[in-house]
């Protein structure tokens, strides 16, 4: 019984708590996008009309 006991005793424990202060955390973020529009095929119609020029 005292055996038990001691053991019961002796299990390890985690403790898992929440930080005092607020966490910061600081980022640099450069964002850069480029959008490319294809018109291709509009645009060979475009030059291929005989009224436009």
């Amino acid at each position: 019984m005292i055996a038990l006991l001691t053991l019961i005793g002796c299990t390890p424990t985690v403790k898992i708590a929440p930080p005092d202060k607020p966490i910061v955390i600081n980022l640099n973020v450069k964002i850069e996008h480029e959008i490319r529009i294809k018109v291709d095929k509009d645009l060979d119609a475009l030059l291929t009309n005989d009224e436009l020029f």
